[in-house]
């Protein structure tokens, strides 16, 4: 097994191994010459390739961007599925169960979060000690979080045993926006929806658990968000501002802030100055959404590079020192 130099946590795989699907359940539909679909109740959700589901393919374009190791966690349509209420609970496990597989035919190259079933919060708990009992490091969950009592933020009461559950075991959570980023903004489609609205969701989601109190009540809770924890490095100064009317402490929002871990899929070398500056760069991730963003596992290796020859990043901030962020983040000391 390679050492690791460095890890991509921001990447997502769905098996051809999930049960015959049921009543709107994504699945995957294999077209041949390493094209595929993505099928949600009959109709196309988008056109994939082999590096979705083909584990071999995958570590060779590891190879070839001098990557050695990759977090790999549902496609965000299946985990929006997995929580529901038409949904099944054994969904979520076999999504599961096909990411834990994965990872068992990668020669520990693959490392896993999960997905769970939250309509039931109870459910969803069981879901993740069974996640961790399968090999997996953690959690993919969205912006907002789908339940019996509708779509709710993520510093809402309800979800108080959840966060208990994952700081209890350790479990690793990586928040990701949801729907395409549909519904965030006044404008719709694109690029509104995947420009401005991922990053508008993600921004509230990180302002939940800061502001929100989140951090604060389970202090021991490791959180990474995606897309360079969208929009909320620029705007958290205006937040702290306005947190600071009702009263409270900025020091204690600094300090949570700093917590969270922020993937480096910014799409711009100089935004990673601002992440550097907001969370440390002891909390960068590598991430490049593969396999969706087409050459991005290269290109996002580039960018650190770049970012470090131009100033944008301190020059002790490559792949490796990133790589032991991720080991941090998932909960581990060192590769088995």
């Amino acid at each position: 097994m390679p050492a690791a130099t460095a890890i991509d946590v921001h990447a997502h795989y769905l098996g051809t191994d999930l049960p015959a699907p049921t009543g709107r359940a994504p699945h995957l539909v294999v077209d041949g010459d390493g094209k595929g679909r993505i099928v949600q109740g009959g109709s196309t959700f988008r056109a994939v390739t082999a590096t979705l589901w083909d584990v071999d393919r995958r570590l060779r374009e590891l190879d070839e961007a001098g990557v050695s190791h990759q977090v790999i966690s549902p496609v965000p349509v299946t985990m929006e599925h997995a929580w529901s209420a038409e949904a099944d609970p054994a969904y979520a496990a076999a999504v599961n169960d096909s990411v834990a597989a994965a990872c068992g035919r990668s020669a520990g190259r693959l490392i896993g979060l999960g997905c769970l079933p939250t309509a039931d919060i109870d459910a969803a708990v069981r879901e993740l000690d069974r996640c961790l009992g399968l090999g997996l490091r953690g959690i993919e969950i969205g912006t907002r979080i789908g339940t019996r009592i509708g779509m709710l933020d993520l510093d809402d009461p309800a979800l108080d045993p959840l966060w208990a559950a994952c700081e209890r075991t350790g479990a690793a959570v990586f928040v990701h926006p949801i729907l395409g980023g549909q519904g965030v903004v006044r404008r719709s489609g694109q690029p509104f929806d995947l420009g401005l609205g991922m990053l508008a969701d993600t921004a509230i989601a990180a302002s939940s658990l800061v502001f929100g109190g989140v951090l604060e009540r389970y202090p021991n809770l490791r959180v990474a968000l995606a897309h360079g924890c969208g929009a909320f490095p620029w705007a958290y100064p205006r937040l702290r501002a306005a947190a600071g009317l009702g009263g409270g402490s900025p020091e204690l929002w600094d300090a949570l802030a700093r917590r969270l871990y922020a993937d480096t899929l910014v799409l711009d070398d100089e935004h990673l100055r601002l992440l550097a500056h907001r969370f440390g760069v002891e909390k960068l991730l590598l991430g490049s959404d593969a396999p969706f963003f087409p050459d991005q596992l290269r290109l996002s290796m580039e960018s650190i590079d770049a970012a470090r020859k131009s100033g944008a990043l301190p020059v002790e901030a490559g792949p490796d020192l990133l790589a032991r962020n991720a080991l941090g983040f998932l909960g581990l000391t060192h590769l088995p």
